[in-house]
């Protein structure tokens, strides 16, 4: 009887080890509470290399001696697999190459609201150099305040926003998401079914800026709503929203996606991540990167934050600011840097 029961929970605690590995495999990567348990790679691999420590130490008793073998190598092989994804998305890379003529440098940054100083939003963004800044949980007003501090700076700005009002939660600031996009890329007007809510995000809005003059790229600023228990469906069908918009040729979808690469699998059609986007921080070296929370270690948090770029571009760097924990929002900023692809 207890080799019987010995088996049952070695085969219990390696279907558990699987399933919170890959998670992809079972089909259960956007499911309660697998979502939640996997989009942290980092402490998933410590945890898994504890439980293979203190199941060495159970082994020192002769009774239990092969089980807690059995559990050691199981935790030992989920932590190398878990530090092995990471790894092989990116720990973390902090150069951009020289700007070009021809490149394109674009910045998210959740701002988590009145939390972060418009002018240290436009600081950072001109010493960035960046052409396009989306900007999840920030007001218009926000907004124009850092194209004007943009301006005066020498990096003019054109502000534009989607919230939810009349048909959201009025008072938050997770209710707008602003974008800003420089006026060499032409004219942008966000579209009319971003503004009032009958094709978009769920809970807190999404804008879609379609250029109105030039042959600059359609640019969605994204902000998918956090998967918390009681908003699973909601965040589900975020991102095969998010998904559909990177149909066309040339879009820049960047934001808060509050998901992972993980999350997206099963998203992606032609090659790509979500839609026929790829992610531009796992093809330069940090897909792994954390960027919520600033409380935890970038390798220990969770990479939620994205710019993801249909075919018609091709990244050639990437950034997450690690410096700027302190600034007041609780998610770091990435930067990318892109090129038009060959052809």
């Amino acid at each position: 009887m207890r080799r019987v029961l010995g088996v049952l929970i070695a085969l219990l605690c390696t279907g558990g080890a699987a399933v919170l590995t890959w998670p992809q495999l079972f089909k259960l990567e956007r499911t309660f509470p697998i979502a939640q348990i996997v989009s942290f790679r980092g402490p998933l691999a410590a945890a898994f290399a504890a439980l293979a420590i203190l199941a060495l130490i159970f082994a020192l008793a002769r009774p239990i001696r092969a089980l807690a073998l059995t559990l050691a190598a199981v935790s030992l092989v989920a932590a190398g697999a878990n530090a092995g994804i990471l790894v092989s998305r990116g720990i973390g890379t902090d150069t951009l190459p020289d700007k070009t003529d021809t490149s394109l440098r674009v910045m998210t940054w959740n701002t988590a609201g009145s939390a972060t100083a418009p002018e240290t939003i436009a600081q950072i963004a001109v010493a960035m150099n960046a052409d396009i800044i989306t900007l999840p949980e920030t007001t218009i007003d926000t907004g124009e305040k850092v194209a004007v501090d943009m301006g005066d700076l020498g990096r003019p700005m054109w502000a534009h926003h989607a919230e939810y009002g009349e048909y959201g939660i009025d008072g938050w600031d997770a209710t707008s998401t602003t974008v800003l996009i420089s006026p060499e890329l032409g004219d942008y007007s966000v579209i009319e079914s971003s503004q009032d809510g009958s094709s978009n995000t769920s809970t807190v809005p999404s804008a879609v800026a379609m250029p109105t003059s030039g042959d600059g790229p359609i640019v969605v600023a994204a902000h998918a709503v956090a998967p918390r228990q009681s908003y699973m469906q909601q965040w589900r069908d975020d991102l095969q929203w998010l998904a559909d918009q990177c149909a066309a040729d040339n879009v820049i979808l960047a934001g808060d996606f509050n998901a992972t690469l993980d999350h997206m699998a099963g998203l992606g059609v032609d090659g790509g991540a979500l839609g026929r986007c790829h992610d531009a921080a796992a093809d330069t070296g940090n897909g792994g990167v954390g960027t919520w929370t600033t409380e935890f270690p970038a390798l220990f948090g969770a990479p939620i934050d994205h710019v993801l770029v249909s075919p018609k571009w091709r990244v050639t760097g990437s950034a997450v600011l690690k410096s700027l924990d302190s600034s007041g929002s609780d998610h770091r900023p990435l930067v990318v840097q892109l090129e038009p692809a060959e052809g």
